[in-house]
């Protein structure tokens, strides 16, 4: 049996690692043209995906990168089988999310501008209580890496279903509720219309006065100015942001004078250590692929993620 013909583009020879890995998984890079299945490796451009999938006719199975396909929304069909990264960049956003819990609890936003010595503040996570948005791969690792500080976790999800090491799971009908029990919320979902916005005015003031706010899904799960009133008024303890609304955050911008306010520039998966993931991800699907199994990340064209 011909190993299967696979595309990693645009520019693929410029992705060595995502090609070796195609090759690892027992598939043969080849041009869109002669291809069954694309490896898209560049998902700061989906302009350039219509043409590639024009130009490969044969493809039935698109492989994305990200976990996040919001940019590609409109390019998705019932004419392709469409992947993409869940899962794979889990483990080092729940290690971010750990960090900037522990920093935003240990008020290092306030120490870290200090210019003389403060007076002391700061909460322990330990036996705290953590509500976290999203069940998918990063809340999983979250809840794992958790497991030391004996935390209560609460998990929203829209079906809830039991999760390992969480103490409760609830639907979106109780998002206030579960805000208002949390030391720490932890946003990591899709970027959807259902959840965009979902960190609003009335989300913010359901949430403790001393509760953190830690975004690692999208900068349009928060609704900004809501937040930089909240924030300003002293309404929670403080929010850690590696994705903004709008990212990036221009100079100037309220929130970066904020001591109540930790930012980092989507660096929860950086290159370094995502593209090693990544292509662990590739060489797995296409071994499955290969072998008729069902292929890991799949997208719901309907519900856009």
């Amino acid at each position: 049996m011909e190993p299967p013909c696979i595309a990693v583009e645009p520019d693929c020879w410029r992705r060595p690692a995502l090609a070796d890995a195609v090759i690892a998984g027992g598939g043969r890079v080849t041009a869109p043209a002669e291809a069954e299945a694309l490896v898209w490796a560049e998902p700061a451009a989906p302009e350039l995906l219509p043409g590639v999938l024009e130009d490969g006719p044969g493809i039935e199975w698109v492989q994305l990168p990200y976990a996040g396909i919001e940019n590609l929304i409109d390019l998705l069909d019932r004419d392709h089988l469409w992947t993409c990264g869940k899962g794979v960049y889990a483990e080092p956003v729940a290690e971010h999310v750990l960090m900037l819990a522990l920093a935003g609890l240990r008020a290092m936003g306030s120490y870290s501008r200090a210019r003389s010595w403060l007076p002391p503040e700061g909460r322990n996570l330990l036996g705290g209580r953590v509500t976290v948005l999203g069940g998918g791969g990063i809340t999983e690792s979250l809840v794992r890496l958790l497991g030391p500080w004996d935390c209560r976790v609460t998990v929203l999800r829209r079906h809830p279903a039991p999760m390992d090491g969480v103490h409760r799971v609830v639907g979106p009908e109780s998002l206030h509720d579960a805000l208002g029990d949390a030391d720490v919320v932890v946003v990591a979902l899709s970027l959807t219309p259902e959840t965009t916005g979902i960190i609003d005015a009335a989300a913010l003031d359901a949430m403790a006065p001393h509760a953190w706010l830690i975004n690692v899904g999208r900068g349009g799960h928060v609704v900004t100015d809501d937040l930089v009133e909240a924030l300003s008024a002293g309404a929670i303890g403080g929010a850690a942001l590696d994705v903004t609304e709008p990212e990036p955050l221009p100079a100037g911008h309220p929130l970066w004078e904020m001591e109540n306010c930790l930012i980092t520039p989507h660096v929860g998966n950086t290159p370094e250590m995502g593209l090693k993931l990544l292509a662990r991800r590739v060489t797995e699907n296409v071994r499955r692929y290969i072998d008729g199994e069902e292929l890991l990340g799949p997208v719901d064209v309907d519900l856009g993620y």
